[in-house]
């Protein structure tokens, strides 16, 4: 019987665990998915304190809190945030697919590439335009 408990403990913690890791791996998605269906409102050029930094790798998208500025449409720095809550400047150069800054797009950056290959994108996350309400119906009183 206890190994039947304990069995059945494992299989739900696994299960629990992979859930989470699915979640956290498939966060550009969702984001990205968001962004298209409601649409974003215009990133203006300042420093942006509440963004979501995307590190993606072929085994799977890292989701970060951060900073970043933008001047002229275009991301310049960013700031990742740290578990203390202080910010580490990302200090390499970058640059879009194209070689040049990457401008931002109904609220997420272009691909950002790294000089070591790294590849991000930034979130405006704060700049994702609410959903969009439903009509509320009658309710038909029922001794008509």
């Amino acid at each position: 019987m206890k190994k039947i408990y304990s069995s059945l403990l494992l299989t739900i913690c696994t299960l629990l665990s992979q859930t989470f890791l699915a979640q956290e791996a498939d966060c550009l998605k969702k984001l990205e998915h968001s962004f298209n269906s409601r649409g974003s409102y215009t990133v203006e050029d300042a420093i942006h304190k509440n963004v979501i930094i995307v590190q993606l790798s072929p085994t799977g998208n890292s989701c970060f809190n951060g900073k970043t500025r933008v001047e002229n449409g275009t991301i310049v720095s960013i700031f990742i945030e740290l578990e203390d809550s202080t910010y580490s400047l990302l200090d390499k150069k970058f640059n879009n697919e194209k070689k040049s800054a990457p401008a931002v797009i109904n609220g997420i950056s272009e691909l950002i590439i790294t000089e070591d290959g790294e590849k991000y994108k930034v979130v405006f996350i704060e700049k994702l335009k609410p959903k969009t309400k439903s009509y509320k119906e009658a309710v038909i009183p029922e001794d008509l």
